[in-house]
């Protein structure tokens, strides 16, 4: 089996439903004998550039190890869902388990936000 990763671009008006949607796509990996190595939800972004007059989109990433036929049900099954706006799938060498680069950024600004903060609640208590 070899080794990819699936980033999609679902509809914003869809974002509810992600989590279902995400859960039946491991499904049917993991029932075609696959293995979900990584599964990161980036939230809603801004897009590069408009899709059909839509200038955000919820974002996902999953790092998958399945067959060929299986991959080629994942396809079918992007084509044909009308929330996804845009997919990508590259094939990689190896599997991809440590967090990418998307959701180490948004945990340091989680982590900023705070002291921040706390640095102008500090601030004003001193004036």
């Amino acid at each position: 089996m070899r080794h990819y990763e699936v980033t999609l671009i679902v509809h914003p008006d869809q974002s509810s439903q992600v989590t279902t949607m995400i859960e039946k796509y491991k499904e049917l990996i993991t029932t075609g004998g696959g293995v979900v190595h990584r599964d990161e939800d980036w939230g809603r972004k801004h897009l590069a550039y408009p899709i059909n007059k839509i200038y955000k989109a919820h974002y996902l990433m999953m790092n998958i190890e399945c067959d060929k036929e299986t991959l080629d049900k994942l396809n079918y099954n992007f084509r044909f869902n009308d929330a996804i706006l845009r997919n990508l799938i590259i094939s990689k060498k190896e599997a991809i388990t440590e967090p990418s680069i998307m959701v180490t950024e948004a945990d340091k600004d989680k982590v900023k936000e705070p002291s921040k903060e706390k640095a102008t609640v500090q601030d004003s208590d001193q004036k």
